[in-house]
């Protein structure tokens, strides 16, 4: 167990309190700019409950009392400091280590509507794009005027841009095929890698102490699927579900670009909307997705059904927190009926890289009874499960 000096204690005291230590404890002068930093942003915590920040006789900021008399929680504040929204991004990124420093950009924008941030040319181009600051600017989009939205279009492209390079390749590999052995391949890619054949076609190289000289290396062919799959992505946009819509609108834009594979995407709440002509367009989905209202799975899963042309040749892949707002009865009843008839039913509780779900698991387990597979999955390993489901 790691123990630090009464010294370091207090310090770390101070920056946690802020403005409430002001009187008893001392900030170092080592520490001024990340309580600047955190000071403007978390003293709006204060301001929201009715806290009063107190002034001296010229005007300027005081630590924990007003001058003339009332309490107050102020904290000195220097002069000549630029405490605008780009100003404050500047020197957060440049004291904070990343991890914290996204936080605190998740904080500004989900809590404290610093959207003016999305508002700077420059702004833009310093804040670290993550997933979850992708989230939480999803989230209050609807309160963004025509400025932002363009702002937030941007720091959305850079995320999903990084999403897509991270997964693509897992989709690919999962999807387009299983590794034929019994073809050999000159694609020579190391997920081909046939070390079997390798051995045996090196065996004649190896010298007297056992050591092998590898000069031919082999590599399996993949097999392509000749017929063509129809996936329908039921994605669950109520509020709770923005961190599975953005993995959801990215899952789509790449199975969209894969041969063999139609994709139909579907967004609902209350109501079912086809984002399908978009589906290749992560951004355009996250743009245009309305979070919020209630949950209708049911209907969502009914219009699906009604989609279906080739029962064998299916995929319907639920992503939601199966908490139904609608009738339970009723999706229950569709789900079943369309199992029967062939088609395979996909329920994905979580969508997210932290796999963490929080879902009703009532209605997940009579789903499953039903004949909907239910699993709580990252995006990775949803693409091997579909990998799996389309081999």
């Amino acid at each position: 167990m790691t123990t630090i000096s009464d010294d370091e204690a207090a310090r770390r005291w101070r920056l946690v309190l802020g403005r409430y230590a002001a009187d008893q404890l001392t900030a170092g002068q080592q520490d001024e700019g990340l309580e600047r930093s955190l000071r403007y942003l978390y003293d709006r915590e204060y301001t929201a409950r009715g806290h009063r920040i107190g002034r001296d006789e010229d005007g300027g900021r005081v630590g924990g009392r007003r001058a003339g008399g009332g309490a107050g929680l102020g904290a000195s504040q220097p002069h000549a400091v630029d405490v605008t929204a780009l100003g404050w991004l500047d020197e957060a990124g440049r004291l904070f280590p990343r991890e914290t420093f996204e936080r605190m950009q998740v904080d500004a924008v989900s809590r404290y509507g610093l959207t003016e941030l999305l508002q700077d040319e420059t702004a833009l181009e310093t804040l670290e794009p993550s997933r979850e600051l992708a989230v939480a600017m999803l989230q209050v989009r609807g309160a963004l005027n025509d400025r932002a939205a363009a702002g937030l279009r941007r720091v959305i492209q850079r995320v999903v841009e990084d999403i897509v390079k991270r997964l693509r390749p897992r989709f690919t590999t999962a999807v387009n095929g299983r590794i034929d052995r019994s073809r050999r391949s000159m694609h020579r890619v190391a997920r081909n890698f046939d070390w079997k054949r390798t051995l045996r076609a090196n065996l004649g190289r190896v010298d007297a102490d056992g050591r092998m000289t590898v000069q031919d290396v082999r590599f399996s062919a993949r097999a392509r699927r000749t017929l063509t799959w129809d996936v329908v992505l039921l994605v669950d946009q109520s509020g709770s579900m923005a961190s599975s819509l953005l993995y959801s609108a990215v899952c789509a834009g790449i199975l969209s670009g894969l041969p063999g594979i139609n994709v139909r995407l579907y967004l609902f709440d209350t109501s079912v909307v086809d984002m399908s002509h978009v589906a290749d367009d992560p951004v355009t989905v996250l743009m245009t997705a309305q979070l919020g209202g209630g949950t209708d799975i049911a209907k969502a899963v009914r219009h699906a059904e009604q989609q279906v042309r080739n029962p064998s040749r299916t995929v319907v892949a639920l992503v939601s927190d199966f908490y139904e707002g609608g009738s339970v009865s009723n999706l229950l009843a569709t789900v079943r009926r369309m199992a029967s008839s062939g088609v395979t039913m996909l329920g994905l509780a979580a969508l997210d890289e932290a796999a963490e779900p929080v879902y009703d698991q009532g209605t997940a387990r009579h789903l499953a009874e039903c004949g909907m597979e239910v699993a709580a999955l990252t995006p990775e390993r949803f693409a091997e499960w579909l990998g799996e489901v389309l081999s």
